[in-house]
């Protein structure tokens, strides 16, 4: 993850993501560095997961069907925010 100014007071901190081959998620990233995970889903929508540990970025990734893992795996059982 890097930060970058936006010429207000504040911070934005970007993620590079991975396009995925699913409806459901256009693209995601995780900072192992801070336990988060950032997706785009493919309405277009981009929230951050808190406290996600390595193994569910990895098997996220190697999912048959990433919008089913996240519906099952992630969805309601970590702390999320959504990005503007």
């Amino acid at each position: 993850m890097s930060t970058q100014s936006t010429g207000c007071a504040c911070i934005v901190r970007t993620m590079r993501r991975e396009v995925f081959d699913s409806t459901a998620i256009a693209s995601a990233g995780y900072d192992a560095d801070t336990a988060v995970l950032e997706i785009e889903f493919g309405s277009g929508g981009v929230y951050r997961y808190l406290l996600v540990p390595p193994r569910v970025w990895r098997e996220l990734r190697e999912a048959e069907s990433p919008g089913r893992y996240f519906a099952e795996s992630v969805r309601g059982r970590f702390p999320e925010e959504w990005v503007p």
